[in-house]
């Protein structure tokens, strides 16, 4: 539900420039130092860092990388393909009433197909056009398609960091180290803040880092904030039994992200407090609206078709009723294209992840038909074993649980509950959990660690069976 609403939100961010020629809505309020946008783009990559940490934690180094590849690039390949040869010729038509020259230009729409499909994003505009738009006209020239996706290389250099974490066993086995580069990352985040003209300034760009093969360079002032959220929400992962979800906390939270803002030292300040904000939210808030895009995720989509969408509105006039108008239109276009790519792409590509429902019936389908699937397992209870089906357990240092006296309690997945004084991923008890094992044909049960104690079932007689 969060990301959903954040990506919603840098929609709605990005009506000032591309409806109305303004800037993001939300910099003049916040000083120039952030915007509704680049706010809801921060809680992208630190609940990234944390989701993706959580299935790393869970994968083999191949399993992480084909659902990283699945979740990104089938849907901005199609995207791409869309932009360049159904949105761009469209605007032709309309601008100029003619393809001629459309084709063959210099920046034309195969070019931007190719030049962008490994998530680079070195060319925006397609054969000189959307310049008479409010945000062709902010940049005194033909202007971006979809300008969103500048963001997708630094979501995969940093999948990529978390990869060579995978392989170097540091999630695993060395999990400080995580910790310590996530302490680098914020001091130079601080030395910034300190040797800045102003409080309120935000950090120099430092250059650029790069080009590498195929994705391109980075701005090294936006991969030190992005690689610190992201590095803040794996530690958080790693180290959920350890932070506390307290409301006192939120409240302070929250004065020092407000006071950032308005005041200055929202990068020193204001960034970690939102970042706890988020977490904090995510468990807290009312167990239903988890339901909300656990099955269908239109997320992504908003992301990447919202800019074209925008720009088209903006093409056509619509801009002229008004924000709140221009606003609602961008919203309901930008959600039509969001669901026909859930269901047509992205959807049909996540079900080919090793470990996902339709491929493991696809596997057991296979085997089948050629006679090499061995029998289940089955327990005393006659059902079949689920031990060791294909799912890796993570260690105990990682999974979720608190300790309670000297015995540690592991939550499930889905069943989260956090008073005030509870950590973030784990449900306290005041007892170690009672496990009873039922004796085999007796029709009683026994505790582990008391021996010759047994308890009858219900419905059960205290006689032995003859």
């Amino acid at each position: 539900m969060l990301r959903l609403t954040m990506a919603c939100g840098v929609v709605i961010a990005h009506a000032g420039p591309l409806g109305f020629g303004q800037p993001n809505i939300g910099a003049s309020l916040f000083g120039q130092q952030s915007d509704l946008g680049t706010l809801c783009l921060y809680g992208f990559f630190l609940i990234s860092g944390f989701l993706v940490t959580d299935s790393a934690l869970r994968s083999t180094l191949r399993q992480y990388v084909q659902a990283r590849a699945l979740r990104v690039l089938p849907g901005l390949w199609v995207c791409l393909l869309v932009t360049a040869f159904v949105f761009a010729p469209l605007v032709a038509l309309y601008e100029r009433g003619t393809l001629d020259g459309f084709w063959g230009h210099p920046q034309g729409p195969l070019d931007y197909v190719t030049t962008n499909f490994a998530a680079s994003m070195e060319q925006f505009p397609i054969s000189g056009l959307l310049a008479d738009t409010p945000y062709g006209k902010l940049g005194g020239g033909p202007s971006a398609f979809d300008g969103s996706l500048w963001t997708l290389r630094y979501d995969l250099a940093l999948y990529g960091v978390l990869g060579v974490l995978m392989v170097t066993s540091v999630l695993r086995r060395a999990p400080r180290a995580v910790l310590v580069l996530t302490a680098i990352c914020y001091a130079l985040i601080m030395r910034d803040a300190l040797t800045a003209s102003s409080w309120s300034a935000r950090p120099p760009q430092h250059g650029a880092i790069g080009p590498f093969p195929l994705i391109g360079a980075f701005a090294a002032d936006w991969m030190l904030i992005f690689s610190f959220l992201f590095l803040l929400g794996a530690a958080a992962r790693l180290y959920a039994h350890r932070i506390p979800a307290r409301r006192e906390l939120a409240v302070l939270a929250s004065a020092l992200l407000l006071g950032s803002l308005w005041w200055g030292g929202f990068f020193a300040v204001g960034v970690p407090a939102f970042a706890y904000l988020l977490l904090f939210a995510a468990v807290t808030l009312p167990k239903r609206l988890s339901r909300i895009s656990r099955r269908h995720d239109f997320t992504y989509g908003i992301y990447i078709y919202g800019f074209p969408v925008q720009q088209g509105i903006a093409l056509l006039g619509g801009a002229r009723f008004g924000m709140i108008t221009y606003i609602a239109l961008s919203l309901l276009g930008t959600m039509l294209f969001a669901v026909l790519s859930w269901y047509l792409v992205e959807r049909p590509a996540l079900a080919f992840k090793t470990g996902s429902s339709r491929s493991r019936r696809r596997s057991t389908q296979g085997r089948l038909a050629s006679g090499a699937l061995p029998a289940p397992i089955t327990g005393s209870t006659g059902r079949p074993s689920r031990v060791g089906a294909g799912r890796r357990t993570a260690s105990p240092r990682h999974r979720r649980s608190t300790k309670t006296g000297a015995t540690t309690v592991a939550a499930p997945l889905r069943s989260w509950s956090y008073p005030e004084s509870m950590s973030f991923l784990a449900k306290s008890d005041n007892s170690p959990p009672r496990v009873v094992v039922p004796i085999p044909g007796t029709g009683g049960s026994v505790a582990p660690g008391k021996p010759g104690r047994s308890r009858p079932s219900r419905g059960a007689t205290s006689k032995p069976p003859r």
